[in-house]
């Protein structure tokens, strides 16, 4: 069990989100313009930014510790400092099991924009790959299971997803059912390819607010 997944049974949270006040964005971040009239992330934005980062982790093993790399990278560890903040971020997304009851600022939100952008950036090789095996297995009238690494990373999403998520929540209740989380999976795919893609960040961060990634 990773050290993630631990921390996911403890049975007490802190609080709040204890991340240091931040004066200044990242030139990256503060190109990314804030919503009129939002202070706060919105409830879907969360939602998606966790599936997102939930789908890295399926396809990428190492993904985790490649998000907290990335964050040291870009130097936004101002803002995420460890992966105890970073794992309590996650939690403001509603429909985990064990969630944060307080709001994500804006500036954490682009800092996560920033990690599903540049980690999917790393993955663009493999994602690019599963979505044309896809296509070619859809066009034979074939389920992806019957390549294995898509079948892989299907089945740990499905486990992935119903151990951290909340499936008690009415919104969720459809994902009990098996095929229901594989085209959620698979949709994921599509949209992590085009956050890698050219304007990626600009793209998911208008999405949180406005809709799908497109």
């Amino acid at each position: 069990m990773s050290t993630l997944e631990r921390m996911e049974t403890a049975n007490s949270m802190p609080a709040a989100i204890e991340s240091p006040e931040v004066e200044l964005l990242p030139p990256m971040l503060a190109a990314l313009p804030d919503p009129q009239g939002v202070s706060v992330c919105p409830r879907r934005a969360r939602w998606q930014l966790d599936l997102l980062l939930l789908a890295l982790e399926c396809v990428d093993l190492n993904a985790s510790e490649l998000m907290l790399q990335v964050l040291r990278d870009l130097q936004l560890q101002v803002m995420i400092p460890n992966r105890v903040i970073f794992w309590q971020i996650r939690c403001t997304n509603p429909f985990r099991q064990v969630t944060q009851r307080t709001p994500l600022p804006l500036a954490e939100t682009k800092a996560l924009t920033a990690v599903v952008v540049q980690v999917a950036r790393r993955q663009t090789a493999i994602l690019r790959h599963l979505l044309l095996v896809l296509d070619q297995l859809q066009a034979q009238n074939l389920p992806p299971e019957t390549y294995a690494p898509l079948a892989e990373y299907l089945d740990r999403f499905r486990r992935h997803f119903r151990k951290r998520m909340n499936l008690q929540r009415s919104g969720l209740f459809l994902y009990k059912n098996n095929q229901a989380l594989n085209e959620l999976a698979l949709k994921l795919l599509a949209q992590l390819l085009l956050c890698a893609g050219t304007k990626g960040m600009e793209r998911l961060w208008f999405s949180l607010f406005d809709g799908e990634v497109s």
